[in-house]
């Protein structure tokens, strides 16, 4: 075992907590029954991860047997890292009709095509979701595994997840999912996160988006002693709740962490005449950071701290499945409202 494949294997069982260590080394099932019983699970880590790595020597178990289990590790723990999505549009009549094993035949022809040295390995998951790991080279050097990216695509949808892409090795990514995919383009998404799966709920519509339950507490109106005003509480407080759950969904929603607006606007007054002579756009950016954002903003609407409707550029999160947006102005002469792009 060379120090690469050392290096991985270590890595990859410090990131995994004591108490799920042996159910995934049993699922591994790399080690025999006599080597998993061996190990003791209360020790420190490092103690456990010297003797996983004695027993992988013992073994002989190379290169594709450590990242299989690294795989494996990251699917049972999708929420970890940034998750950048991405978009395949101008799809092609045939798109409906990729299967996996045409997927993985062109995806792979064409990464080998373009870079000599890669490792490439795929697998579909129970939901049906394909996962790549790809550890990138180029023509003089061999692959890194100890940074790879991941991929994770749903086939016949149009959504792309993808974590841990350097900049010059997007393009042959996007190619190749492109080809893959039999599509004519792929865009940038503008939603980014840690969790793997709010992303997918949000995208994929898995999450109860629009419904119109009742308010969840009780009527104002039977506990107050003036009816009237009673009513007018709980009519308002009605309206708050239905509004809240239009914008951001009834029930669990997608944790999403933040919410980014880039501004180029100019100052503008009720007359929409700029405030300044200048022409030069005022630049700035607004971050809204949560633990859950959505559950946060659904919060405020619906106890009344904020004022609805909802504005667009909030309700626009879901609706639009972004958490990233760029506020421009029209320009003189047309209305002074902001533009989401």
């Amino acid at each position: 075992m060379d120090a690469q494949v050392r290096s991985v294997l270590y890595r990859v069982i410090r990131r995994i907590p004591n108490k799920n260590i042996e159910n995934l080394l049993k699922k591994w099932n790399c080690l025999s029954t006599d080597q998993l019983y061996a190990l003791d699970y209360t020790r420190p880590k490092w103690v456990i991860v010297e003797h996983v790595i004695s027993f992988c020597e013992e073994n002989r178990l190379n290169l594709k047997h450590i990242t299989n289990l690294e795989m494996m590790y990251h699917i049972e723990n999708p929420d970890q890292g940034i998750w950048h999505a991405c978009q395949l549009t101008e799809a092609q009549d045939d798109a409906v009709c990729v299967e996996l094993t045409q997927f993985k035949e062109q995806f792979k022809a064409h990464l080998h095509g373009v870079i000599r040295h890669i490792s490439i390995k795929m697998k579909k998951h129970e939901d049906e979701a394909i996962w790549i790991r790809i550890a990138w080279g180029d023509n003089f050097s061999k692959p890194n595994h100890l940074k790879p990216t991941y991929v994770v695509h749903h086939l016949h949808t149009s959504y792309v997840f993808i974590s841990n892409l350097m900049a010059k090795h997007k393009i042959f990514l996007c190619q190749a999912l492109v080809i893959a995919t039999k599509h004519g383009s792929i865009k940038d998404g503008h939603l980014s996160t840690r969790s793997l799966t709010a992303m997918r709920e949000l995208l994929l519509r898995r999450y109860q988006q629009v419904t119109y339950p009742g308010s969840p507490s009780g009527s104002l109106q039977a506990k107050s002693k003036y009816p009237c005003i009673g009513k007018e509480h709980s009519d308002h407080e009605e309206m708050r709740y239905l509004m809240s759950c239009e914008a951001f969904g009834h029930g669990p929603t997608p944790k999403l962490e933040t919410a980014v607006y880039r501004l180029e606007t100019r100052y503008r007054g009720n007359g929409n005449n700029t405030l300044s002579d200048r022409e030069e756009f005022f630049r700035g950016v607004v971050r809204f950071s949560s633990s859950s954002l959505l559950d946060s903003l659904h919060h405020c609407v619906a106890s009344g701290m904020a004022e609805g409707p909802v504005t667009p550029l909030l309700s626009a999160i879901t609706q639009r499945g972004r958490n990233y947006f760029v506020i421009t102005d029209k320009g003189p002469g047309v209305s002074s409202q902001a533009s989401a792009q």
